[in-house]
């Protein structure tokens, strides 16, 4: 037998002595990763028990996934000292810290949107069930896992937020407080009387079903437009998404069902159209051409308003001046 097949051969007996020198190792460090998989399944049910209990489900269920997982990790540690004696719990300590320092850097969003998952479900500004309003996504909070807050939108989609985003973005919360103030602007004529109006409003929001009593419906002079005086309409209804646009609905309906009966007038947007040659003289030099106005030395001369109203009921120079260019103003 030649020395490499010896070399061989002792080392294959060594590794098959260091087998069963540390056997007796593996079998102790198999009995402690069993006991430490069992104790990390009860502090996740313990966990898990806890906070279901005060009704936080999703900070339930991150917490026993963490307990869960650093019982395991703290498991795994006992578990190489026992195999290997010669490390010492210093040793990987150190270790793991350096080897921490680059899986943090590799998982730098993950570990980022899990903290702020965590921050979200300790301080609760928004809950399970809650209505928000997050960048330009609104919709009902589904859940709040490690990663993402999971977002129903009111027509059936849903979206997937990072938790880091909704941490650090601007949140509204529709449904933070039980009633949710609605308002809409309603056009009377300037010939109408403004309280009287307001007061048929306000009876008549009143009479809607779903609009709250206290605080009570308000109506009040808002604007004075170009055709009509608006009058602001503001209510109070409970704060789901549902009850607001469905209550919107009935008390335009009443209001302008009321408005009709009393007498109120509710003007459309007018607008004046006038002919070139119904302009002013102060428009300047009526011979250059300006706005599709014929350029020429002989323009035809200004008209008064009424003098086109006097020739359109005649019927002598209709035709003419409907064929002519127009120029709008409002």
């Amino acid at each position: 037998m030649d020395a490499d097949t010896r070399i061989t051969f002792d080392r294959i007996e060594s590794y098959i002595q260091g087998f069963w020198w540390i056997l007796p190792n593996l079998g102790i460090a198999l009995i402690v990763l069993v006991l430490f998989l069992a104790v990390a399944s009860g502090a996740r049910r313990a966990v898990l028990r806890v906070f279901k209990q005060r009704s936080r489900p999703d900070l339930a269920t991150m917490l026993a996934g963490a307990a869960r997982w650093g019982v395991i990790g703290l498991g795994l540690l006992i578990v190489a000292t026992i195999i290997f004696p010669s490390i010492s719990p210093a040793d990987l300590l150190s270790t793991l810290g350096i080897g921490s320092i680059a899986i943090g850097f590799a998982f730098k969003d993950i570990l980022q949107n899990w903290l702020a998952g965590l921050l979200i479900l300790l301080r609760q500004p928004f809950r399970q069930g809650d209505q928000i309003i997050v960048g330009k996504h609104e919709g009902t909070v589904e859940h709040i896992e490690a990663r993402a807050t999971l977002i129903k939108t009111y027509d059936g989609r849903r979206v997937i937020i990072p938790n880091s985003a909704v941490y650090t973005d601007a949140v509204t919360v529709n449904t933070a407080f039980p009633l949710r103030r609605s308002q809409y602007d309603v056009g009377i004529g300037y010939s109408d009387d403004i309280d009287l109006a307001c007061e048929i409003i306000v009876e008549a929001v009143r009479g809607v079903d779903g609009v709250a009593d206290d605080p009570s419906p308000e109506a009040f002079a808002w604007e004075l437009a170009g055709s009509t005086v608006n009058i602001r309409v503001r209510w109070w209804t409970h704060s789901k998404r549902s009850e607001v646009v469905h209550v919107q609905g009935r008390v335009i309906r009443a209001v302008k069902k009321a408005l009709s009966e009393a007498g109120i007038d509710l003007p459309f947007p007018t607008s004046i159209v006038l002919l070139h040659d119904q302009t002013e003289d102060a428009d300047g030099d009526r011979r250059r051409q300006r706005e599709g106005w014929p350029a020429g030395s002989n323009p035809p001369a200004p008209r008064h308003l009424n003098e086109i109203a006097v020739a359109q009921e005649t019927g002598s120079e209709l035709s003419e001046s409907m064929a002519r260019p127009a120029r709008r103003r409002t």
